[in-house]
């Protein structure tokens, strides 16, 4: 085999950290994407959310520019720019789409739910396109922990609608994202080129939509912002900011390391426990209580994650790792 299989001890468990890892980043990020729009009178900054998304992720370019440096640039280099490019522009139009359904009025349970649906995707992908297994395990623990973000979500009585749609389109972009992640790591690219290409080509992606927005502004519902709303909050809404942008970037260099090692199959349960976690770090950092559906829902994610992670460790052997 050329590649690590995620079967094995060591395999599966390195690419659990990782993406723990990453997990405990991207729920970082998801509580300073709540606060830093939310209005001056409710406790926020009032950030545009558009705007915050493009220096997010300019922030994060930034902050590899180390990397860049003491790898160098040919060291970066990829034979698969088309893939890195397509990766780069699902993953921000994910983020647009993400916003768009917030101004198009689709409740916040339903947003946090219908994302839920990306891990289905990732093993869909990664079993059509990649060639990975979809075992009994892996798709019982996906649904299972998709289960348990239904329920932390709380879900309520509200209809559903077109735009419901919008965050199950948002979370096949940000599927399309991972699964290019793992075909390029199969393929050779290392994490520090997927982590640097990812954040330094999602600029201009990001430019480029905010381009067509302001071009087709009259279609858009009235609660998008338009134009190019790049201007940057004061005081403790700038240091906010700096850290979303530290965050992203580590989110990233850990997700690249865990697609290096482990089938995206494998991984999803894992990448659920954001979802338990995003409520966690908003208790501690934000004093927003979970509701009480909250920890049925994070227990059931925590026992899927575990399951395949047993399952999958035991297998293999360790000698399973050989592969030249």
């Amino acid at each position: 085999m050329n590649q690590i299989s995620s079967s094995s001890h060591v395999g599966a468990a390195s690419g659990a950290v990782f993406m723990l890892a990453a997990s405990l980043a991207f729920a970082g990020t998801n509580t300073l994407q709540s606060v830093l729009p939310t209005p001056l009178e409710y406790g926020g900054f009032g950030f545009n959310s558009t705007g915050m998304a493009f220096w997010q992720y300019l922030i994060a370019s930034v902050l590899v520019l180390p990397i860049i440096l003491r790898i160098g640039v040919k060291n970066l280099r990829t034979h698969y720019p088309l893939a890195h490019e397509v990766r780069a522009f699902a993953s921000a139009l994910g983020v647009h789409v993400f916003v768009y359904g917030f101004a198009s009025g689709v409740p916040i349970w339903q947003m946090v739910t219908l994302l839920a649906t990306g891990p289905l995707f990732i093993i869909l992908g990664s079993t059509l396109f990649l060639g990975e297994r979809a075992s009994a395990a892996r798709i019982g623990a996906a649904l299972v922990g998709f289960v348990g973000a239904i329920i932390i979500s709380g879900v309520g009585a509200e209809g559903f609608s077109p735009q419901t749609f919008v965050p199950i389109l948002a979370a096949v972009l940000w599927a399309t994202t991972d699964v290019l992640t793992r075909y390029l790591a199969q393929r050779g690219d290392s994490p520090e080129t997927l982590t640097v290409s990812l954040l330094v080509l999602i600029t201009p992606n990001h430019l480029a939509i905010l381009l067509v927005a302001t071009l087709f502004s009259g279609a858009l519902p009235s609660g998008v912002a338009t134009g190019f709303p790049l201007a940057l909050p004061a005081g403790n809404g700038l240091w906010l900011l700096l850290l979303l942008g530290a965050l992203t970037a580590a989110a990233q260099y850990f997700l690249s390391f865990a697609y290096k090692v482990a089938d995206a199959a494998y991984l999803q349960p894992f990448g659920d426990l954001k979802v338990p976690l995003s409520g966690l770090v908003g208790w501690v950092a934000l004093g927003q209580v979970p509701s009480v559906w909250f920890w049925p829902g994070a227990a059931l994610i925590v026992l899927a994650s575990c399951f395949i992670y047993l399952v999958e460790s035991r297998e293999a052997p360790p000698k399973t790792l050989a592969a030249a």
